[in-house]
């Protein structure tokens, strides 16, 4: 019985070193610099299996939901590359950001890759128009509702 187990996985073995996916990237940090606040601002990451077998994407995880992934859905066969967009949402977040993004894939040495965005957001000009953007003749409000009490 011993020996049997020892055969299986000796073969086991041998077949995971014959065909082994492997991921690598043409670089895992993103620096957008200094932007302007409004819209969004994308950084692509070029991947490639290094390996002998199909790389499969299982998933990529953000930190949080201003953060949005594209990752390709399909196996990427061996010597090909993909590239996994990373989009950032300028809207109401001035500051300095840095947000990790993990993709998680079938390759032996390493399943789970991260990845990093991170930038400065300069925040709009704040004019008076942009502060109260409704006009009532000479009147700017910030609603086109006025409380007056009871």
């Amino acid at each position: 019985m011993k020996k049997s187990c020892l055969s299986f996985w000796l073969i086991l073995l041998s077949v995971m070193t014959l065909a082994a996916q492997e991921i690598s990237f043409e670089k895992s940090v993103h620096d957008f610099g200094n932007v302007r606040e409004g819209g969004k601002v994308t950084a692509p990451f070029v991947l490639k299996n290094t390996g002998d077998a199909p790389l499969i994407i299982r998933r990529v995880s953000v930190t949080c939901g201003c953060t949005t992934p594209s990752y390709p859905k399909t196996p990427i066969a061996p010597g090909d590359t993909a590239v996994i967009d990373v989009a950032y949402s300028t809207d109401g977040r001035p500051g300095n950001f840095n947000k990790n993004v993990t993709v998680y894939s079938n390759a032996l040495s390493q399943p789970a890759y991260t990845l990093t965005i991170r930038g400065s957001v300069e925040g709009r000009q704040n004019t008076p128009g942009s502060v109260y953007p409704k006009e009532i003749g000479p009147l700017r409000l910030r609603s086109n509702q006025l409380f007056l009490g009871e």
